[in-house]
């Protein structure tokens, strides 16, 4: 089992940089045995991918939404997955949740384990 929680969530302008980090522990597997990535849900919007990381941190990625603007890593010694977030526009705001699971996470149905969200607005 995994238990994630997210932080850095908040208010920013647009164009303007956020680094959203989330704290991983599992009982049984180690943290870094799992994939790990972040989705967002924006009001009256279904939840949707945003990226993705395998469990080494060799292979990422990312929706075409934000290719180019986000960042997703992660330090297993840490125990920790970030999403680095730069050139925000306002249609980025949601709420970002953590998520890990056993597969590649680009998808909804691959999700195992969700952590409970930060907000993230932006503001033009």
């Amino acid at each position: 089992q995994v238990q994630l929680v997210e932080s850095g969530g908040g208010l920013v302008q647009a164009g303007g940089s956020l680094r959203l980090s989330c704290a991983a522990a599992a009982s049984g597997r180690t943290v870094s045995s799992y994939g790990m990535g972040w989705f967002r849900q924006a009001p009256g919007k279904e939840r949707e991918f945003v990226a993705a990381v395998n469990w080494s941190g060799g292979s990422t990625y990312y929706a075409d939404s934000v290719k180019g603007r986000f960042t997703i890593s992660r330090d297993n010694a840490k125990n920790t997955v970030s999403l680095q977030m730069n050139s925000l526009k306002p249609e980025d705001t949601a709420v970002y949740y953590c998520a890990a699971g056993e597969m590649r996470l680009t998808m909804l149905s691959r999700v195992a384990y969700w952590g409970q969200g930060t907000q993230v607005t932006v503001s033009s």
